[in-house]
């Protein structure tokens, strides 16, 4: 049965849904699953819960589920661009959960490999800590520390943004644009991912792919795309 979906629309009927737990891959506007995205808006589903390392910016990325409303939960680690994630948090209209950057991608990781949680010192002694079950364990020298009990993410749905895929799922992401593309699209049920070009079984050197095939349920192709900047920044010209 073909993995390849005609359109990021179709690659989502039947997954999704209201109140859905989705992990996304991307790093601001980096390796975003777009099309996905946009599919995910039209589609009209509420209360959707995301597990992403930050919300985009306005209007891009998760942003533009911010604005429709469609989000009532985020699982991120930074969410210091989008000034509508910050009226609706500040307003008590989204409810966040904070993460450490390198928590999260294990968290996601973890839930992947089946791991329901795990421990770490990430957190000790602030806000991520409270609530959570505490533990002591020696390290190395036999000197007792304190670490924190974080949970494993099953996600219902994963949706990732990779460069290359062939027609069995094997993935390639482009560089930097891996990030959290690679841990997210592991803890899903189901896993859709949008590429940039597929091409035969086979044209794959093994030891260039990133991620197995058998984590990725279907495939939709989402060029072209146009090269977004989160950040213009220019020199101001000297005087001839």
């Amino acid at each position: 049965m073909s993995k390849i979906y005609p359109n990021a629309a179709a690659a989502l009927e039947g997954v999704i849904a209201d109140n859905l737990l989705i992990a996304a891959g991307g790093f601001g506007l980096c390796g975003i699953p777009e099309r996905l995205l946009d599919a995910i808006r039209d589609s009209g589903v509420k209360g959707l819960t995301f597990a992403s390392n930050n919300a985009g910016i306005d209007n891009e990325g998760i942003g533009k589920l911010l604005r429709t409303r469609q989000v009532k939960k985020m699982i991120s680690s930074y969410v210091g661009e989008n000034k509508e994630f910050e009226r609706q948090f500040l307003a008590g209209e989204l409810e966040v959960e904070f993460c450490p950057q390198g928590t999260l991608a294990e968290r996601m990781r973890a839930g992947g490999a089946g791991i329901p949680g795990f421990y770490t010192k990430t957190g000790v002694g602030t806000q991520v800590a409270e609530g959570k079950e505490h533990k002591e364990f020696p390290d190395q020298d036999g000197v007792m520390s304190t670490y924190i009990l974080e949970r494993g993410i099953f996600a219902d749905l994963s949706i990732v943004k990779a460069w290359k895929a062939d027609e069995t799922g094997n993935l390639i992401f482009r560089k930097t644009a891996r990030n959290f593309n690679q841990p997210a699209a592991t803890c899903g049920k189901v896993c859709i991912a949008e590429v940039e070009e597929i091409v035969p079984a086979g044209a794959l050197e093994a030891d260039e792919i990133h991620l197995p095939g058998v984590f990725v349920n279907r495939l939709v192709l989402g060029a072209p795309y146009d090269k977004k900047i989160e950040f213009r920044t220019v020199r101001t010209r000297e005087e001839a």
